[in-house]
């Protein structure tokens, strides 16, 4: 008999367990399908769309030409970007009220109260472009833009015409810009040259063209642009040159007038009435060329030109003024009127030594040294700014190079190195280190590309040493301070705390350096600077003087700092880089400067009585031919301070003895130049001393203060009849 199996392991009462399956696994594997579907539908649609863009398939030339179609367009898309990255930040200045004219109306005086100028709304009485005759118009749009309503900001068509034309006279003889382009540059650029300029002036015209219609733009063009004579807008060049609304004008006038936009200083009948006829006379065949009216029209004009009104020439100190008048727009917001006289702070004898000098040196050295540009700007040590050049020529470019042109200081910027590291204590005697240095993976080299060893810190500033500062900021000071003191003594411009910044990498503008500089003229105060010093009302009420209204002086320097920095500087003049700035009858204390690859040229300095600063340049930043600051900007500066000097009392520079030159120096500072003629300044007038003066100034107060005399009243006698 067969054993049976155990009754619990039978089939029938054996318990089957189930799988349970995790919905993990069934999420797991639609994953995987749908992935599977996606990669076969796409590898389906790849397929199809190969199989389409084979019909395109070219070769030979064709697909030469394709390619070098779709590089261009790629290159295209990726400039565009660049070029709109580039003009994004000058559409900030359309966020402004533009449209908006001041309401100041300002007239200037000079030191000794004669008018020099005036700025606002006395020069844009504008005439409404529906009341200008049709012969104004015309001429403008002959010789500025002819197909003005045919674009839309941008004329390609002119441009190319413009291009075609200057290639075949091998040189600049027609420009492309549009009007619009030049309102766009007029308002809300300057005009530096620069690729950069250009790209936001072309960005900005599409934008004008957008917000303007084409009337408001010739409106604001002929209300705005500079017309020569200090004049801005053409109705008020056709008062100031004939005498008569623009309204009156005849068609030789109106070409005279279209002629002055593209060069207003060199076109300016006042100036140059035979030029100004020639470029009229090129006006009026452009009007018959674009075929705005024929030879017989304008055949009676060629024959009777203009006659302006007989003035004296114009010699506006116009870079000073417009920046006089930005200082007199930021006081003038507290005061009760806008209708002001204002007397300023300039000496127009110093102003038109500075001008002549620096034409001078860039007309006799400009092409051997490739330098296109200047700017000056002298202070009094008490610091009334005596002059301001802002470039070579305000009429072809109203861009202020003093005061708005940040340009690297090179080692003109080592004396505020120097500087922080007396008020640490340091002395012209200490000793330090000449010899190679590195700051990180920085290594500034010297020019001479050789290195010292153990040297004093006078002869390492005299002698321009780059490694010394260098060491100075990176082992002693660190540049907090240094931008600190920068700041305290007047420097308005942004410096860089990045430690290339002791060899003068930051862009600083001449008035800043002037200013800077000043404060070692004064014995270590700063804040003194002003572009006027008194301001009335139409009246003739004083409603502000600078002796109560002013900024006050505050202390950027100690005196002893000061004194030691003086008694540094004051070596450079008589043996270290700026030998060519030695005045024979006193001492001159100051630094060069250059930059790199040549780019900018400095000499800023001081006496006792005067501080200045100078720069040589071009507006594109291309390279001078190997230009250093001691050599145009220092002949230069001893050019027009040799004039300021005369026939006035000199005084020492604070902390320096002897206060005059020694006579081996007087010998040394002679003009360096052939040339003795030419360099011949004018004796300037002889002027008040400081003691005539002091006595005039105690009188006149005194009779201010001295109490109202009051006569006695005598009765009178009545009779009666």
């Amino acid at each position: 008999m067969m054993n049976e199996p155990p009754a619990g392991n039978t089939p029938a009462n054996t318990k089957r367990k189930r799988f349970k399956v995790s919905p993990l696994l069934g999420l797991d594997a639609w994953i995987d399908s749908s992935l599977y579907e996606l990669r076969f539908r796409l590898a389906e649609f790849w397929e199809d769309t190969t199989i389409f863009f084979r019909r395109f398939h070219v070769s030979g030339w064709r697909r030469g030409v394709v390619e070098l179609a779709s590089e261009g367009f790629t290159w295209g898309t990726a400039g565009s970007v660049v070029m709109l990255t580039l003009a994004i930040p000058a559409f900030h200045d359309t966020e402004k009220n533009w449209r908006t004219r001041d309401d100041f109306a300002v007239t200037f005086l000079d030191r000794y109260g004669n008018e020099i100028g005036q700025r606002g709304i006395l020069h844009r009485s504008a005439v409404p472009i529906d009341e200008l005759p049709d012969h104004v118009i015309k001429a403008v749009l002959a010789t500025e833009d002819r197909r003005f309503f045919d674009h839309f900001g941008i004329d390609f068509l002119g441009l190319s015409r413009a291009m075609t034309e200057n290639l075949r006279a091998n040189s600049v003889v027609q420009g492309g810009s549009t009007i619009t382009q030049q309102l766009a540059k007029n308002l809300f650029l300057t005009n530096e040259r620069s690729l950069d300029r250009k790209i936001k002036e072309a960005f900005l015209a599409l934008w004008l063209e957008s917000n303007l219609s084409k009337k408001e733009i010739l409106q604001t063009y002929l209300d705005r642009a500079y017309m020569g004579g200090g004049t801005f807008g053409i109705a008020a060049a056709s008062e100031f040159y004939f005498g008569k609304s623009v309204k009156d004008v005849n068609l030789a006038e109106a070409a005279m007038l279209a002629g002055l936009f593209k060069a207003p200083a060199k076109y300016a009948p006042h100036v140059n009435l035979p030029a100004a006829r020639a470029r009229a006379n090129v006006v009026l065949s452009n009007l018959v060329q674009g075929g705005l009216m024929t030879e017989g029209q304008v055949v009676g004009a060629r024959r009777n030109p203009a006659t302006v009104v007989d003035r004296a020439r114009s010699e506006s100190p116009d870079y000073f003024l417009d920046w006089a008048f930005d200082e007199i727009r930021r006081v003038g917001q507290k005061l009760p009127s806008h209708t002001l006289v204002v007397r300023t702070t300039l000496d127009t004898g110093i102003q038109k030594a500075a001008e002549e000098s620096a034409e001078y040196h860039l007309r006799q050295f400009g092409k051997e040294y490739h330098v296109t540009q200047a700017a000056v700007v002298v202070l009094e040590t008490n610091g009334a700014v005596r002059a301001i050049v802002g470039g070579r020529d305000y009429g072809e470019s109203q861009f202020n190079r003093a005061t708005a042109a940040l340009r690297q200081a090179g080692s003109s910027f080592k004396p505020y190195v120097y500087a922080a590291a007396m008020e640490k204590g340091m002395t012209p005697k200490t000793m330090i280190s000449g010899g190679a240095v590195s700051w990180g993976n920085w290594s500034p080299q010297n020019y001479s590309r050789q290195y010292l060893g153990q040297i004093d810190l006078t002869t390492a500033l005299v002698k321009s040493i780059n490694t010394v500062p260098v060491r100075l900021a990176k082992d002693y000071l660190t540049t907090a301070p240094i931008v600190a003191l920068a700041k305290a003594m007047g420097v308005e411009s942004v410096i860089s705390s990045h430690k290339t910044m002791v060899l003068g990498t930051s862009g600083m503008t001449v008035m800043d350096q002037a200013t800077g500089y000043n404060t070692f003229a004064t014995g270590g105060l700063a804040g003194m600077r002003h572009a006027f010093t008194q301001v009335t009302d139409q009246n003739g009420k004083i409603i502000w003087d600078w002796k109560t209204d002013g900024d006050k002086p505050h202390r950027a320097l100690s005196e002893k700092a000061a004194f030691n920095m003086n008694l540094m500087l004051s070596q450079v003049p008589e043996w270290g880089t700026g030998r060519r700035a030695a005045l024979p009858m006193t001492r001159v204390a100051g630094k060069t400067g250059t930059t790199q690859s040549y780019r900018d040229a400095w000499f800023v300095g001081f006496t006792g009585n005067y501080t200045a600063a100078v720069w040589f340049g071009n507006d594109n930043f291309t390279p001078t031919k190997e230009l250093t600051g001691g050599i145009l900007p220092a002949m230069t500066w001893q050019r027009f301070m040799n004039y300021a000097h005369q026939n006035i009392d000199l005084k020492p520079i604070p902390g320096i003895d002897p206060a005059m030159p020694k006579q081996d120096k007087v010998a040394a500072a002679k003009p360096a130049t052939a040339d003795e003629e030419a360099l011949r300044a004018a004796e300037r007038p002889r002027v008040l001393s400081n003691a005539t003066v002091t006595a005039l100034r105690e009188i006149g107060q005194a009779l201010k203060d001295a109490p109202e005399l009051k006569l006695p009243v005598v009765p009178t006698k009545i009779s009666a009849r």
